[in-house]
């Protein structure tokens, strides 16, 4: 089962992400992979952090600044990205239940090492769910469920991800 989540920006992609995370380990399913959030300095988005959701181990994905190489204002951090992003996602492949990725974007495909990590995953049988930056979910579309994220829509949405992972795993 391959679950993708799209929407605009400050949807609430995340939130439902940590949410069904959250659920998912009440059960105690292992969950692996990576989360994205924004960083924020008097109230204005500087960058973005990911976490290993396995570890806890935190990075920058990208910082607004100078330097290479870069998507829109952000320069993207690729050691970050492989170091912790790609770990966490080969981890998961190997150990997890549920492989968690957030995001899969133009900032994450900057290292040849996410895409080929995106590569293994789909081509593995186990569980994803990912949020997909809204220019590249033609890619994912005929390899699994793609929801698109609105404010009106989201709890249902977040109640139908949960209720489909409950039928997968019987619980």
């Amino acid at each position: 089962m391959k679950i993708f989540i799209t929407g605009l920006p400050g949807v609430g992609k995340t939130t439902i992400i940590l949410k069904v995370t959250k659920e998912l380990k009440n059960h105690d399913l292992k969950v692996g992979g990576f989360v994205t959030q924004e960083i924020r300095e008097k109230g204005k988005r500087v960058g973005f952090k990911i976490k290993a959701l396995d570890t806890g181990e935190e990075g920058i994905l990208a910082w607004a600044g100078n330097g290479y190489p870069r998507v829109g204002k952000y320069v993207v951090n690729l050691k970050d990205i492989n170091n912790i992003a790609v770990s966490a996602i080969r981890r998961a492949v190997e150990n997890a239940d549920v492989i968690i990725i957030d995001e899969i974007g133009a900032m994450e495909y900057k290292s040849r090492e996410f895409a080929k990590s995106i590569d293994e995953v789909i081509k593995s049988e186990k569980v994803l769910l990912a949020t997909v930056h809204r220019r590249y979910v033609d890619k994912f579309k005929t390899l699994g469920r793609v929801y698109v994220l609105t404010p009106e829509n989201r709890e249902q949405i977040r109640q139908e991800i949960i209720e489909n992972l409950r039928t997968h795993w019987k619980i």
